[in-house]
């Protein structure tokens, strides 16, 4: 893939991910299953942000997690799977609705903390 299509693709995915979890702030005082969903969407979509740029392929769960690996290979910074992890939950807990408004709000949080992190790498080596 082309460079200039890929920082397109990276950008539209990026953008996404900002939606998706101003979506799950708001929907936190009256659907916490949506909330939970918005701000897992948030977490894959900064993910598939950041592989799209490495010409990681992101797909399926399993490559999303398997993207998160190579990240934290790649910086040493081993809270990325634990934020990453957390995120996880939030889409469990879309299907089984068992987490309080509390928990989503701090799992929510920890999401931007990850997009924060995610947004702050720099671009991959080109060699």
């Amino acid at each position: 893939m082309q460079p200039a299509m890929q920082e397109a693709m990276s950008r539209r995915y990026q953008g996404r991910s900002r939606e998706l979890l101003a979506k799950a702030r708001e929907e936190l005082s009256s659907d916490v299953a949506q909330a939970s969903e918005k701000a897992w969407g948030a977490a894959a979509s900064m993910v598939k942000s950041v592989a799209v740029t490495r010409g990681w392929s992101h797909q399926t769960h399993g490559l999303l997690h398997d993207a998160v690996d190579k990240l934290v290979a790649e910086t040493g910074d081993r809270e990325l799977g634990a934020l990453f992890t957390t995120a996880n939950g939030l889409h469990f807990n879309f299907y089984e609705n068992w987490s309080t408004r509390a928990i989503v709000e701090s799992g929510i949080d920890s999401v931007q903390k990850f997009l924060d992190k995610l947004e702050s790498l720099p671009p991959p080596s080109q060699g």
